[in-house]
């Protein structure tokens, strides 16, 4: 079973190559100063590798952030029944 965004990446990628494909096929002048089609193709990859792995680096940012703070209140909560007592 393939999820909505597995298919947005595999059409992306489909879309991407297919594109590169007619470029080359085009052919244009070889000796073109600047960045090669080639280059900015793996430059593009090289960014979506790196933005897909923040995403669940932000995920457990926030997970530890949340745990940090709820062991915060419940050594709080402690202290404050602990006081009652006395």
């Amino acid at each position: 079973m393939k999820t909505t965004a597995m298919k947005t990446v595999y059409a992306t990628i489909l879309t991407m190559v297919i594109t590169a494909s007619y470029a080359f096929a085009g052919g244009g002048s070889m000796g073109a100063e600047g960045l090669s089609l080639l280059t900015i193709v793996f430059a593009g990859f090289v960014a979506m590798v790196v933005v897909f792995q923040l995403v669940p680096a932000v995920i457990l940012l926030g997970g530890m952030l949340k745990a940090l703070f709820s062991l915060t209140r419940k050594s709080e909560g402690v202290a404050e029944a602990n006081n009652h007592k006395h």
